[in-house]
C-alpha cells in the first residue's frame, strides 16, 4: 500500500504530509497560500456539515513511543472553528486540532506507543467549518519540529520526504508560460500552434484562473476565436482549454506547480523553479522567452523587474479619475457562493465567530448561479441602509442595471499586502459569507427553514496585484482618446470599473464595497501597444492580463479577462519571432514590428480554417 510519508532513515521522526494522503475523503487540497505558510494543507470545507475523514497509512519501521505533532491553525480564533481530532489505528487521541491561537503552529497531542509496521492514520472533521491540516510529526528524540517558514523549514521537510535538496531538471522549452488563467491558455496555446516547444506552469488542478470552475467567472472584454474555442465549458463547468493543450504535441503542462525561484542573470531570466502541490517535488524549468500571466506579476516580484502598485496620484498621468493623492489602495480578492432551497429543513449551526464579521447583514444578492453565470438574486431580509451604491458617469442601459446586485461586491483587503495576506483576506470573507447566511435564516426563521449553501469557493477570485512597467504605461487618457501608437497589436474593450474600499476602520460592513465607479466612456475598443507587454528591464519577459503596463484606472478596463487573452496570443507570437531572430521584444519594436503586427492580426483573424470547421489551422510564419 502506497504511504503518504518517505522516512529519512533516520529514528528522530516520521512527517506526514496531510496533501499526500491516500484517502483526502471530504477534505481538499488548499495550496493557495504555500509561499506565507510554507506548505500546502487539507481543508475541511463543508460549509457546516462534518467531511468525511482522510486517510492514509504509514510505515513505521521501529516499535516505541512516538510525540505526536499536528501543524494546523484556528482561523478564527480564539473560537476555533475549524475542529477536528486524529485517530491512529482506529484509536481517536483526545486533542482537539484548530484550537492552537491565531496562526499556523504545530500542536502536540502527547506520546503514542506505535508497533513495528504500517500504521493507520484518520482526520475526523467535527464541524464542517474549514478545518486545516498541515502535516502530522511522529517525533522519537522529545524535539519539537520548525515551525518558521523558512528555508531551515523547507530543508528539514525535503529531508524527511526523502526529496532532493536542489530542484530536478523540469526541461529546457523556447516559451515558459507562468500562470494557466485565460490570458496564459491563450498564450500557451498561441505558442504551442506556432511550433514553440512550451510549458504552461499553474499552480492549480484546473485551468482558466478567475474562469475556471473552481472560481466561475465569464471572461468578459474582448473576445475573439481563439477565446471562444478554450472558454467552452464541459458540464462540470470546466474550460475546453486542457483538452486542447494536451492535444498540442510541442506542449506540457504543469498543473499544480507553484512558481517559488527564479533564477536572473544579468537582464534576463534563465529559469524557475516549481514546487508541485502533491508530492513536494521541486522542477527547474529553463526557458528562452517567459511570459508572466500570473496576474499577480510573480516572475517580476522574483526577478526585480519594475512595477507599480495601488493607486497613481492624478498629476502622475494627468488622469481625470485617479485620486488627488496616490496611495496603496488596490482591488481586493471576491469570494463567490451559490445558495439553494432544500426539499427539506436545513438546520445552520451558531456561528458567532462569523457574526463578529457580518454583524447584522442579511443580503446574499449577487450569487454565481452557475460557471460562467453571476450575479444572480439571493435571499435579502433587510434593507441594510449602510449598502454601497453605485456611481455612474454616464447613464446605464437597462442591461447594465439588470447585471446589478453585482457578485463582486463581496471583496475585502483593498488596504492589506496582497502576496502576504490571501489566506487572512480569503477567511475574513468566508466568515462574512458564513455570518450573513445565518442572518437571513434567524431573521427569517420559517421562510428561510430550507436554505442551504450549494457552494461556496475556497479559492478567492484574485483582485489587483503589482503591475508591470513596460517601454508605455497606458492610462485612462490613452483609452478614452483612443490614441493611436505605431505599436498597436490587439483591440481590447470595457468600461472603467473602479472599485472604492472603505477606509480601515470606516465601514460597518468592511466585506462589502463602499463604492462602485462605473464609466461606460464611449464603449468603443482600444488598442494596447506592444510596448505595455514587455518588461523594461527584464530583457526576456513578457506580460498578459491584468498586470501589463498599465495605471490602476486604466487596468480597471485592461483587467477583463477578455482582453487578457488577446495579450496573451500577442506575447507569443512576440515570444516566437524574437526566438527566431534571436532577438529581445524591445529588438522587435525597433527592428520587426511590421512583422509583428502582420502576424498577430493574422493570429485573431484565422483561428480556423474557413473550409473546415473542426480543423484547427496550424500558424507557420517565415520571418521576412
Amino acid at each position: 500500500m502506497t504511504s503518504a510519508v518517505t522516512t529519512s532513515g533516520s529514528t528522530s521522526g516520521i512527517l506526514i504530509e496531510a496533501e499526500d494522503f491516500e484517502n483526502h475523503g471530504g477534505w481538499v487540497v488548499d495550496s493557495q497560500f504555500e509561499a506565507q505558510m510554507g506548505s500546502p494543507y487539507l481543508l475541511a470545507h463543508g460549509l457546516g456539515r462534518p467531511v468525511a475523514d482522510a486517510t492514509t497509512t504509514v510505515p513505521v519501521d521501529e516499535a516505541g513511543p512516538y510525540e505526536v505533532w499536528v501543524r494546523t491553525r484556528d482561523w478564527a480564533p480564539p473560537h476555533g472553528p475549524g475542529r477536528f481530532t486524529l485517530s491512529i489505528n482506529g484509536a481517536v487521541l483526545e486533542t482537539e486540532f484548530g484550537v492552537n491561537g491565531d496562526g499556523w503552529a504545530w500542536q502536540s497531542a502527547g506520546k503514542v506507543r506505535l508497533p513495528k509496521g504500517e500504521v493507520g492514520l484518520a482526520l475526523h472533521d467535527l464541524t464542517g467549518f474549514d478545518g486545516r491540516c498541515d502535516a502530522i510529526y511522529l517525533s522519537r528524540d522529545g524535539v519539537a519540529p520548525p515551525d518558521a517558514v523558512d528555508a531551515g523549514a523547507r530543508s528539514w521537510r525535503k529531508r524527511l520526504r526523502g526529496l532532493p535538496a536542489d530542484p530536478v531538471d523540469g526541461g529546457e522549452f523556447d516559451v515558459v508560460v507562468v500562470g494557466g488563467g485565460i490570458a496564459g491558455c491563450a498564450a500557451a496555446l498561441t505558442a504551442a500552434r506556432l511550433g514553440q516547444a512550451v510549458a504552461l506552469i499553474h499552480d492549480r488542478p484546473v485551468l482558466g484562473g478567475n474562469a475556471s470552475k473552481e472560481i466561475g467567472l465569464m471572461p468578459r472584454g474582448a473576445q475573439g476565436k481563439l477565446l471562444l474555442e478554450f472558454a467552452q465549458r464541459t458540464e462540470d463547468g470546466d474550460l475546453a482549454a486542457l483538452s486542447l493543450l494536451q492535444a498540442e504535441p510541442t506542449a506540457r503542462i504543469f498543473l499544480e506547480h507553484r512558481i517559488i525561484a527564479a533564477e536572473r542573470q544579468g537582464d534576463r531570466i534563465a529559469s524557475v523553479v516549481a514546487v508541485q502541490a502533491k508530492g513536494g517535488a521541486e522542477r527547474r524549468f529553463r526557458g528562452k522567452m517567459f511570459i508572466d500571466t500570473s496576474g499577480v506579476a510573480m516572475l517580476g516580484v522574483l526577478v526585480g523587474a519594475e512595477t507599480l502598485f495601488g493607486r497613481e496620484a492624478r498629476a502622475d498621468f494627468d488622469e481625470p479619475m485617479a485620486p488627488e493623492q496616490g496611495d496603496e489602495m488596490h482591488h481586493g480578492n471576491t469570494l463567490f457562493f451559490r445558495t439553494r432551497m432544500a426539499d427539506h429543513p436545513a438546520p445552520f449551526p451558531d456561528v458567532p465567530w462569523a457574526t463578529e464579521v457580518s454583524k447584522d447583514y442579511a443580503n446574499l444578492s449577487g450569487q454565481l448561479t452557475k460557471p460562467g453565470a453571476e450575479n444572480g438574486a439571493g435571499p435579502v431580509v433587510n434593507t441594510n441602509p449602510d449598502n454601497p451604491t453605485f456611481q455612474f458617469s454616464a447613464e446605464p442601459t437597462e442591461a447594465w442595471m439588470n447585471q446589478f446586485p453585482a457578485t463582486h461586491y463581496w471583496e475585502y483587503g483593498q488596504w492589506l499586502d496582497p502576496y502576504t495576506s490571501g489566506e487572512l483576506v480569503r477567511d475574513y470573507l468566508m466568515r462574512a459569507l458564513y455570518g450573513t447566511f445565518s442572518n437571513v435564516k434567524k431573521l427569517e426563521p420559517e421562510q428561510y427553514a430550507n436554505l442551504e449553501f450549494d457552494w461556496m469557493a475556497f479559492v478567492a477570485a484574485q483582485g489587483e496585484f503589482r503591475r508591470y512597467r513596460g517601454d508605455h504605461v497606458l492610462t485612462e487618457n490613452d483609452i478614452r482618446d483612443h490614441t493611436r501608437y505605431n505599436d498597436m497589436l490587439v483591440d481590447n474593450d470595457g468600461f472603467f470599473c473602479i472599485h472604492c474600499a472603505w477606509n480601515p476602520g470606516e465601514g460597518k460592513y468592511d466585506f462589502r464595497l463602499k463604492d462602485w465607479i462605473m464609466d461606460l466612456r464611449d464603449q468603443k475598443p482600444y488598442g494596447i501597444p506592444f510596448r505595455c507587454l514587455y518588461s523594461a528591464n527584464i530583457d526576456n519577459l513578457l506580460m498578459a492580463g491584468k498586470h501589463i503596463s498599465v495605471t490602476h484606472v486604466a487596468g480597471s478596463s485592461v483587467k477583463l479577462m477578455g482582453n487578457g487573452a488577446q495579450h496573451g496570443v500577442a506575447t507569443a507570437a512576440a515570444a516566437f519571432l524574437a526566438n527566431t531572430y534571436g532577438t529581445t521584444p524591445r529588438g522587435l519594436y525597433d527592428a520587426h514590428l511590421e512583422e509583428l503586427i502582420s502576424l498577430v492580426e493574422r493570429l485573431n483573424g484565422h483561428d480556423h480554417d474557413p473550409s473546415n470547421p473542426g480543423a484547427t489551422r496550424r500558424f507557420v510564419a517565415v520571418p521576412g
